[in-house]
């Protein structure tokens, strides 16, 4: 059993985006269904694939680090704000499974690293296509449109997200 939808996005994911004054229309929605086809909104939270809601592997967050956000302190300050003081110096990959804030910012981060445009929250199959480049390159577009319309098209009408 993972995160209810309508939590993670209130309490979760449209906090950290206002915290890295991201705010962008479709990142709310589209971060939601990226953990809901990627970790089930957290039912698992540690796969070979990777860690955390967004499933980042070590590989990704080392090269967002040392190719992204290292070259912008003032952002990697802020992105670093939100990992826990000791536990990011001794298990960095670890702060993407438990710090739903840090692994939403990560998470985010690797959006904006792509220099991908996020499109209209309507096309999701572009939303998808995006995904795949993202997160989840071996991934089917379908998985991804499944999650959009179980997770986060619920949302948007009113009614509650059930995976």
């Amino acid at each position: 059993m993972g995160i209810a939808a309508s939590e993670l996005r209130r309490y979760v994911i449209r906090p950290t985006l206002i915290y890295l004054g991201r705010q962008h229309p479709g990142a709310e929605a589209f971060l939601l269904a990226v953990a809901a086809s990627q970790s089930a909104l957290g039912a698992a939270l540690d796969t070979q694939r990777g860690h955390g809601l967004y499933g980042i592997s070590d590989a990704r967050h080392y090269q967002l680090w040392d190719g992204y956000l290292a070259k912008d302190p003032e952002l990697a300050s802020l992105v670093r704000g939100l990992a826990s003081q000791h536990a990011f110096l001794t298990g960095p990959d670890l702060e993407l499974t438990v710090n739903l804030r840090y692994s939403t910012a990560i998470a985010w981060m690797m959006v904006e690293a792509s220099r991908l445009t996020l499109p209209a929250e309507t096309d999701v199959k572009r939303m998808a296509r995006i995904w795949r480049r993202i997160f989840q390159p071996q991934g089917r577009l379908q998985d991804f449109m499944t999650a959009w319309q179980t997770t986060v098209r619920p949302l948007y009408q009113g009614e509650p997200a059930i995976l």
